[in-house]
């Protein structure tokens, strides 16, 4: 009788730090490891950022983005870029996540971003849920941004990315504060929204902007989806404006 090998199983364990999980994929043949993650997914103004990082050598100080101060942020930003073997970022605007939805969109967006590291990755790491149709074997990590290395980068990669595009749209629209509080919904961006109504950047499939649009007020903790950590995050950069 033949019995099918199974391999052992790869263990990573808790205390085998933020890059336990690509020495586990490579001792496997896992190689290269892509990380996968993105920015915005709560905001009801703004694009969807997702990105795709193959990191190839460790860089000191990754971390979850939203547990970096914005000047640190930044500096692995730019290491990451230098660094890293591959970086592909996609960014979704308001009008695709209307016409789509908004995890159609993620989900699409993810994929592409994979597709655009113009390398063939071995494994693909994802922040949260899983992706079908990726080129590779992959794993949705629960907080996978502050566990596994390559995905902290992607998360850090979307998050600045995104950041500097909603500055740019508050020098198209400095009434609503986009640098402040980065499209999330934060008391300052409902006062903006009561007063002036929504913009061209405002995802019109989110209810509390369609409430302005028709004169209903409608109260959302954030956005349509409950992420819970980044709305605390740009409500507490947003100093409750």
């Amino acid at each position: 009788m033949t019995v099918a090998y199974r391999p052992r199983p790869s263990v990573v364990r808790r205390d085998s730090g933020l890059y336990g999980y690509e020495r586990a994929l490579a001792r496997r043949g896992f190689t290269p490891v892509a990380g996968v993650d993105e920015a915005g997914r709560g905001a009801c103004a703004g694009p969807l950022v997702v990105a795709a990082v193959v990191l190839g050598r460790e860089i000191e100080g990754l971390s979850d983005s939203k547990l970096l101060p914005p000047a640190r942020r930044e500096r692995l930003f730019d290491l990451i870029n230098a660094k890293a073997r591959a970086v592909s970022v996609v960014v979704i605007p308001p009008e695709e996540i209307d016409a789509r939805g908004l995890h159609r969109s993620n989900i699409s967006g993810m994929r592409r971003a994979v597709a655009g590291l113009g390398v063939d990755v071995g494994y693909v790491l994802i922040d949260g849920f899983p992706v079908p149709g990726l080129p590779a074997p992959s794993l949705a990590i629960w907080k996978g941004d502050q566990v596994a290395a390559c995905v902290a980068a992607a998360s850090i990669v979307a998050k600045v990315t995104r950041d500097r595009l909603m500055r740019s749209l508050d020098d198209v629209h400095p009434e609503y504060g986009f640098a402040v509080h980065k499209g999330y919904v934060t008391p300052g961006h409902r006062r903006a929204l009561a007063a002036h109504g929504p913009t061209p950047h405002h995802r019109f499939s989110f209810v509390n902007v369609t409430g302005t649009r028709t004169g209903v007020t409608v109260v959302v903790r954030h956005g349509l989806t409950g992420e819970d950590e980044e709305m605390r995050e740009n409500g507490a950069e947003a100093g409750v404006v």
